[in-house]
């Protein structure tokens, strides 16, 4: 049923976000490499990609734009964050409490953006914000 209380007629399934790349083989690897993908498919400029439930489409310059952002939800942020500090993946944001999440930004070779997500930390405030112009928010003013 809809939020109408009209009954839907058909189910939609998962979504799998298509991200534009300059170039899929070097997104590809830095995918594997990076952040822990793996290769479901792929063409010389079009990769499937998951890890877990989450899969993504790698499109090289078609399909999207440079800088899209994903929201990823995770089973343990801090981990994923460890994890990546290793690998050499671009952290652009660390793990931050919130109250809809903990959360990290991670941007890959384009400057696509993945939001990695999990429960908040019980009882810690809200942490400064990181948007798409790279300026902080805090409590919802910008900090100079």
């Amino acid at each position: 049923m809809s939020d109408s209380g009209k009954a839907c007629p058909v189910k939609f399934g998962a979504i799998t976000p298509v991200l534009r790349v300059a170039n899929a083989m070097a997104s590809r690897e830095y995918y594997v490499r990076a952040l822990g993908f793996s290769v479901n498919f792929e063409s010389e400029d079009f990769v499937s990609i998951s890890r877990g439930d989450c899969s993504l489409f790698l499109c090289e310059g078609d399909q999207g734009h440079p800088g899209s952002w994903v929201w990823i939800d995770g089973q343990d942020v801090d981990a994923v964050y460890e994890e990546y500090l290793a690998s050499g993946a671009k952290i652009r944001h660390p793990p931050t409490n919130y109250s809809w999440a903990l959360e990290m930004q991670v941007e890959d070779l384009d400057g696509n953006i993945l939001r990695l997500g999990s429960d908040p930390r019980e009882g810690e405030p809200d942490g400064e914000w990181l948007d798409m112009y790279g300026r902080r928010w805090l409590n919802g003013g910008r900090v100079e």
